[in-house]
């Protein structure tokens, strides 16, 4: 019989997931339209609209080090709260702007709350979460992220479709965040030891040495769908005449991700990461070669299930790979490293796709993003997967 302490669903776990789905739901409610936002009312052209929506990213995968930094050695709540606050605030920000230029500070500037919160967030989550069930509750953790990416812009591009009015999304993000910040107000931590008598400046206090191999590949995979999830809604705009069908798409990759997750919670409990990563990134490169091998509808919503099912497989199975390889005193350096490198592969995504998008066109672009998840892979089964054996710690 499963002890009270071993609870995986526990009062604690059941609110800071939610609060991560609120955070991210928030996030990736504007995401999708954006583009579309930035080319209607300034007039930006599409490597501008990249370079633009680039910088919170950029701004976030900086913060992410020194937050994963700050979660290790100060009271995680009070990091996580004040974080929070300043991620609900800045959508405000949002309504106040009036020119690109503004519009491109603002952006940029709540990139920074944004990149620590989600590290405080993820490592309270492996706090209050009990050792014997951490590698699958992290599993479900996941999910709560992985739900927001996908029903988010969903939910965005069926509400514009509805109202048609920007402000009223930017409103309805600023209220969601605002009331995941309510919820982890909520949450009740045991006091811990502060780390003493390490230096403060020292690498590995700011970024995970040791899984440097695994931040690489996860670049590869954050640069795919960085294109994807841009440049989705404005592609499938041109080229099917529609903005709806996108939203169809993050919903049934959404399915996908659910479908994933509880079939993988088995195998994570089991300690099958590897096989887990293996998988879902191989089933995610199908996913993204269908999406710009076969323009239609068929290829469209295929790719969505196939993506959905293998980043559901991946992303919890790289996370608690990255936790393996980190002693227990860096657990908030182990959730920013991975993080920082989704964050590097989306801006570089964003970026270069745009780049190549204004140049070469939405499908040059999206190919770019396929030929890149195939090398990650290969770096992957060539280097990274026998180094995680030779130096995991549990």
């Amino acid at each position: 019989m499963t002890k009270e302490t071993d609870k995986l669903w526990n009062a604690n776990f059941i609110k800071v997931s939610a609060a991560n789905f609120l955070l991210f739901f928030a996030f990736y409610l504007l995401m999708p339209l954006l583009p579309l936002y930035l080319n209607d009312t300034f007039h930006s052209t599409k490597d501008v609209i990249g370079a633009v929506l680039s910088g919170y990213t950029v701004a976030a995968l900086i913060a992410r080090p020194f937050s994963g930094f700050l979660v290790d050695t100060f009271p995680r709540k009070q990091v996580l709260l004040t974080c929070y606050f300043l991620f609900f605030i800045f959508f405000a920000g949002y309504l106040a702007a009036g020119s690109l230029l503004l519009f491109g500070i603002i952006r940029t500037l709540h990139g920074v709350p944004f990149g620590a919160l989600t590290v405080a967030n993820s490592t309270v989550a492996i706090d209050v979460l009990p050792s014997s069930r951490r590698t699958e509750g992290i599993g479900y953790y996941g999910l709560s992220n992985n739900l927001a990416m996908a029903t988010g812009p969903t939910v965005a591009i069926y509400l514009f479709d509805w109202v048609g009015s920007y402000e009223v999304l930017f409103w309805a993000a600023l209220i969601i965040a605002g009331i995941g910040l309510w919820v982890d107000a909520t949450v009740k931590l045991k006091p811990r030891q502060l780390v003493q008598g390490k230096r403060a400046l020292s690498l590995d206090r700011f970024f995970l040495v040791a899984g440097t191999l695994l931040f690489l590949n996860m670049v590869g995979f954050g640069y795919s769908y960085g294109v994807l999830s841009t440049y989705l809604a404005i592609y499938a705009k041109e080229t099917m005449g529609v903005t709806s069908s996108s939203g169809t798409f993050f919903l049934i990759l959404a399915v996908g991700l659910m479908c994933s997750r509880l079939q993988g919670a088995s195998a994570l409990r089991k300690g099958r990461v590897v096989h887990n990563a293996s998988m879902g990134m191989c089933i995610s490169l199908v996913g993204y070669t269908l999406f710009v091998a076969m323009p239609n509808l068929w290829g469209f919503y295929g790719a969505a299930v196939l993506i959905g099912l293998g980043n559901g497989h991946m992303w919890p199975a790289f996370q608690n790979m990255m936790i393996n390889l980190a002693s227990h005193d860096q657990r908030g350096t182990a959730n920013s490293t991975i993080l920082v490198a989704w964050d590097v592969g989306i801006g570089l995504g964003v970026i270069i796709g745009g780049v190549v998008a204004e140049h070469l066109g939405y499908a040059s672009a999206f190919w770019s993003g396929v030929a890149v998840n195939a090398m990650a892979i290969v770096s992957y089964f060539a280097f990274s997967r026998s180094h995680y054996y030779r130096h995991r710690l549990r």
